[in-house]
């Protein structure tokens, strides 16, 4: 049995581990907070955004749009994966690193080039571990505070490689915030932009709220110029978004359990520091009352 002086270490190393995981926990609920209003305020949006390009798409016509036009043969695709910078998050990063690796697998058995944009520092060292080609890293940006101008500058990145031919196909992998103890990961098409749905499928046939149509000023097929590089923006920013808030609420949900598991310990080793102590003192007993008979003798 170990001694009374090793189970106090213990108890004193699980009370400080549970002070800083308490510590983290609540960390990330109060960044989870911002994060979560950011991402909730951006779907509106989103879903606006897609809503009016759906229009836009039905009333340009057959005219043959670059981003919208499927490559022949792809040999060439590019993967902006999205992970945290900070482990201590459950399987948050697991989870999104083996969509990404099931995918790239997937296509480099069809004999297709993958490269990759990092948005995170698990996913790059993923990259690096495997000798995957990153084309570009950028840390530091997901879990904290970032404005539109991080998606709309990579974003830009992106359209220019896809139209110059360097990328065939472009997907995003992210995590999707769906409540407080679950995030699924996420693959989505960013390049070229697949149908866009105008939300009238679904609904009742007769509205005229969903059969309303947008007045466009200049022509739709110049608007759409505009505006679907704009959709890349967009999307990445929402997918940016939406990791973000994932992470938070993972490491929130780690930490606790990881702080109930400390509290765990600490009951059984106090039971096991009782014990030892108890057998100490029987112990003691023992040889009292054996030098008592001794001296009796």
């Amino acid at each position: 049995m170990a001694s009374l002086k090793d189970v106090q270490n213990k108890i004193s190393a699980v009370k400080k581990t549970k002070q800083i995981t308490k510590a983290m926990n609540m960390v990330a609920t109060s960044r989870l907070r911002g994060a979560q209003e950011n991402m909730i305020n951006f779907r509106p949006y989103a879903g606006k955004f897609s809503e009016v390009l759906g229009s836009l798409a039905e009333k340009s016509g057959d005219e043959a749009i670059p981003l919208l036009v499927n490559r022949e043969e792809v040999r060439k695709i590019h993967v902006v994966l999205c992970t945290s910078d900070r482990g201590l998050c459950g399987g948050f990063n697991v989870n999104l690193i083996e969509k990404a690796q099931s995918f790239i697998k997937e296509k480099s058995e069809e004999n297709i080039e993958i490269s990759v944009t990092n948005f995170g520092k698990k996913g790059r060292d993923w990259c690096r571990t495997n000798k995957i080609t990153i084309e570009e890293e950028k840390l530091g940006i997901v879990g904290t505070t970032f404005g539109f101008n991080v998606a709309a500058a990579a974003g830009r990145k992106l359209v220019e490689k896809y139209l110059a031919e360097d990328y065939d196909e472009v997907y995003v992998i992210y995590a999707e915030f769906i409540s407080m103890g679950r995030q699924v990961p996420i693959l989505k098409q960013l390049l070229p932009i697949p149908p866009i749905e105008t939300g009238e499928d679904e609904e009742s046939e007769g509205s005229e709220e969903y059969l309303a149509e947008h007045i466009c000023e200049p022509s739709p097929e110049k608007l759409l110029g505009e505006m679907l590089p704009r959709n890349v923006h967009v999307q990445l920013h929402s997918a940016l978004l939406e990791t973000s808030t994932s992470e938070h609420a993972a490491r929130m949900a780690a930490m606790d359990n990881a702080t109930k598991a400390c509290n765990d310990m600490v009951d059984d080793l106090t039971l096991l520091y009782n014990k030892a102590r108890q057998a100490t003192i029987t112990a003691e007993l023992m040889d009292i009352v054996g030098g008592a008979e001794a001296l009796k003798g």
